[in-house]
């Protein structure tokens, strides 16, 4: 998918309106996950997807090709910059809030595989059998695994 832009100024104005909307839904998500709300965050996953592709894309073309928008006024190349660095900035809040609850979430996972591990390691004592030999204690044959660079 791609804009469907008629002039400079029109593609600017897509552009500006695209950017505002995405900034919009990235706020919204890294708002979600500061409150510890990550459920409200994936309500708009699809959204947000989908418009990073065509930002992205609309970007890369734009960079590619500077020709599709030098015939716009400065006003409103000016307006395309504030959209951008104003989603520059919004990114770099959800990189921070995303960094912020991978780490909670680590701790909780390692909290639990530990207490877990825990609970194993001191199960049923070892007992006596028939022949009066120590037998085994009660052991979980179940395995829990924690990869420490998720």
């Amino acid at each position: 998918m791609a804009l469907a832009a008629e002039s400079p100024s029109d593609r600017i104005e897509q552009l500006v309106l695209l950017t505002e909307r995405l900034t919009a839904l990235v706020a919204a998500q890294a708002a979600a996950f500061e409150a510890h709300k990550p459920a409200e965050a994936m309500a708009t996953m699809e959204e947000t997807s989908r418009l990073a592709n065509l930002y992205r894309h609309e970007s890369a073309k734009i960079r590619a090709n500077p020709a599709l928008i030098s015939g716009a006024t400065l006003q409103e190349r000016a307006r395309l910059t504030r959209a951008t660095e104003a989603i520059d900035a919004v990114l770099a809040r959800q990189s921070r809030a995303l960094g912020a609850a991978k780490t909670v979430t680590e701790g909780i996972v390692r909290a639990i595989a530990e207490e877990v591990a825990s609970q194993r390691s001191h199960g049923a004592p070892a007992g006596y059998g028939a022949s009066g030999q120590k037998t085994q204690a009660n052991v979980d044959g179940s395995a829990i695994t924690l990869n420490r660079r998720a």
